[in-house]
C-alpha cells in the first residue's frame, strides 16, 4: 500500500509539474528553431503569440477582466474568451480534425488562460514536428454532415492575426483599467528585461 501511494503521489507531482511548465512556458519566448521551414516560420509567428498573450494576461485583476471602453465592446474576459476559440481552432487544425467549439465561459479566468497558453504550445510543437507540412494542416469546420475547409494560409491571415490583434486589445484594455503591461517585456527579442 505504501509503494502505491507512493507512486501515486509521484505520479501528480509530475502532473502538477507538467501543468505548472505550460502555464509558464511562454514567459520568454523559446530558441528558435535551426532551420527555416514554412513549419518553423508558422510555429515562430505561434510562439510570438503565446509570448505576448502570456504578458498581456499576467497580472489580470478582476477589474480589468469586466473593463469594456463603450457598452457594445467586449469585456476583456470576453475578449480572452474569443481569443480561446481562436487558438482552438489553430490547433485542431495541427491536430488535424475538424474544429467543434467550446464554451469556456464557466471556466476561471486561471483556467483558461492556462487552456489558452496550452492550445499555443501545442499547436507549436505540431507545426515543429519532424514530418510536419502545413499542407497536412487545413481548418476544417463541421456543421451538421457539411465540411467546409480552408488551407494554413487561412490560419495565419485568420486566427493567428486575429489572436495577436486582440492581445493588443487586452494590453490597451488593461492599460485603461490601471494595469498597464510589465514596461520590461521586450516583445522584439522574446525575453523580459530587469
Amino acid at each position: 500500500m505504501k509503494y502505491i501511494f507512493t507512486f501515486l503521489s509521484s505520479v501528480l507531482f509530475l502532473i502538477a509539474v507538467s501543468a505548472q511548465e505550460v502555464r509558464t512556458s511562454y514567459a520568454n519566448i523559446p530558441d528558435y528553431p535551426a532551420e527555416f521551414t514554412a513549419e518553423t516560420v508558422a510555429a515562430r509567428m505561434v510562439d510570438g503569440l503565446g509570448f505576448r498573450y502570456y504578458w498581456a494576461t499576467d497580472g489580470l485583476r478582476a477589474e480589468d477582466l469586466s473593463f469594456r471602453p463603450n457598452e457594445e465592446a467586449r469585456s476583456t474576459r470576453e475578449t480572452l474568451e474569443h481569443i480561446f476559440g481562436l487558438t482552438l481552432i489553430l490547433v485542431n487544425s495541427t491536430r488535424m480534425i475538424a474544429h467543434s467549439p467550446e464554451d469556456v465561459t464557466t471556466l476561471s479566468f486561471e483556467e483558461l488562460r492556462t487552456r489558452t497558453l496550452e492550445n499555443i504550445a501545442e499547436a507549436s510543437q505540431n507545426l515543429k514536428g519532424e514530418k510536419a507540412n502545413l499542407e497536412d494542416f487545413p481548418a476544417i469546420f463541421q456543421r451538421g454532415e457539411e465540411q467546409t475547409i480552408f488551407p494554413f494560409w487561412n490560419q495565419i491571415n485568420g486566427p493567428i492575426a486575429d489572436a495577436l490583434w486582440h492581445v493588443g486589445q487586452v494590453v490597451s484594455f488593461r492599460r485603461t483599467s490601471g494595469n498597464p503591461l510589465n514596461p520590461n517585456v521586450r516583445v522584439f527579442t522574446g525575453t523580459v528585461g530587469e
